[in-house]
């Protein structure tokens, strides 16, 4: 029982590593080289973890050949820096890091040496380790380790603030072990107070990892939507009849051909640029997009026409919020109509910023799900952003053979607070 007292630190350290392990090799979110790093350092601090000991029973029971607690003091020392400069290809894999594995290696050699000779150290024949002239150089390749390890999470992650925390915190935790293992009150435990820290690390390290992995694919999904969204907006069909239209105005009112032109290029421009937008716009921009795809439309069928009675414009809204429902209008409600008619209003009411699209279409029966098919695809998308990004709702009421109405209601005591944090999101 006594000797289970002395060994049972260990447990819960091999437990973190065992059951880290799977987690890592099953984690679908980590790139196969981040993978394949982690894996190493899982194993090289459970290497560590015998090292310290079987270190700890040829010093306790006094084991010989002394050899083996030379082999044990070698592998200490390789260990420690390696494990470190692991961390720094975990966070930049793609780089080679030379200069950081000729010290690592150097460090290796110079404590191989213990094999035959006692400049690094050497176990007398008591069993006491003594220290030769170069036996603090782990420390040394330590401290540049953890310097250069800082350096590389400053290159990735200066311009996201979280990345440099993890960073420092668990910096700071190796440190802590190797202060604890040097300080008066440092007790010989079978496992080191820095080998139980890096443990600690390594499992903070890969929770790290695994978020900042997270992140980047949000992220990714994030821009993966805006390509749908601008994809879904700049509809093939659009863009082959104002080509055409552009094309006969080129022959019969070159001026016109002329200025449809340039407005069909800011179309494109605005849909492309939406790509870049992740937060809010101002409702203007909006509505001068809007005002180019209308007037293109109204070129390409004189029978429709869009009205404006913007009472309030001075805020803001998701980017594409305003002109895939007018599109959504004229393609699919006013434009076999013979005086088919689209308004756009913007009031302030007491409580909410309001945006109605109204047009006297075909209308159709809105109590049924939104299809997918294309025909609805610009109000789920417009809708799921406002609902987001600005707590706000969208609203339909169509009636067949009468019109549709959609409105936008974004609650005016949410706006600031949400307008405040697309900011924060869009600087970050």
């Amino acid at each position: 029982m006594e000797l289970m007292k002395e060994y049972i630190v260990f447990i819960p350290l091999i437990v973190m590593l065992a059951g880290l392990t799977p987690i890592v090799i099953f984690d679908k979110y980590i790139g196969k080289a981040q993978k394949r790093i982690m894996l190493i350092i899982i194993a090289s601090v459970a290497l560590l973890l015998v090292q310290n000991c079987g270190d700890y029973i040829c010093q306790a029971k006094d084991v010989s050949p002394l050899i083996y607690r030379t082999l044990f003091g070698i592998m200490g020392y390789c260990l420690r820096p390696l494990i470190i400069l692991l961390f720094c290809k975990l966070i930049q894999p793609e780089k080679k890091h030379i200069l950081a594995w000729a010290l690592v290696a150097g460090n290796a050699l110079v404590y191989m040496t213990a094999l035959f000779s006692g400049i690094a150290f050497y176990i007398d024949e008591k069993n006491h380790f003594n220290r030769g002239p170069l036996s603090y150089t782990v420390f040394y390749v330590s401290i540049f380790m953890l310097a250069y390890l800082f350096y590389c999470n400053f290159l990735k992650f200066r311009y996201r603030k979280h990345g440099i925390w993890v960073t420092i915190a668990n910096e700071l935790l190796v440190i802590a072990g190797v202060a604890a293992d040097l300080s008066p009150l440092y007790v010989d435990y079978p496992v080191s107070y820095l080998t139980i820290f890096v443990t600690c690390a390594t499992f903070f390290y890969y929770n790290w990892l695994h978020l900042d992995f997270l992140y980047e694919h949000e992220n990714a999904l994030k821009a993966e939507q805006r390509i749908r969204i601008m994809m879904s907006q700049i509809q093939p069909h659009f863009l082959y009849n104002t080509l055409t239209t552009i094309q006969s105005l080129c022959l019969t009112d070159p001026q016109k051909a002329f200025e449809t032109t340039g407005k069909f290029g800011a179309y494109l421009r605005n849909n492309i640029d939406s790509l870049e937008q992740s937060g809010l716009i101002p409702l203007k921009k909006e509505l001068e997009h809007t005002r180019v795809y209308a007037d293109i439309e109204m070129l390409r069928f004189p029978k429709i026409s869009v009205r404006y009675n913007i009472g309030e414009d001075d805020y803001s809204v998701p980017v594409l919020t305003v002109q895939p429902l007018v599109e959504n209008a004229i393609r699919h409600g006013v434009r076999d109509r013979e005086q088919g008619l689209v308004e756009i209003t913007s009031v302030r009411t007491e409580n909410a910023f309001e945006i109605i699209i109204r047009d006297n279409g075909a209308g159709f029966e809105a109590e049924k799900p939104l299809s997918s098919d294309g025909t609805h695809i610009g109000i789920k998308n417009v809708r799921e952003r406002v609902e987001k990004m600005c707590g706000g709702t969208l609203t339909i009421d169509s009636r067949i053979n009468e019109g549709t109405t959609v409105t936008i209601r974004i609650p005016r005591s949410l706006y600031w607070i949400l307008l405040f944090i697309c900011a924060a999101r869009c600087l970050r």
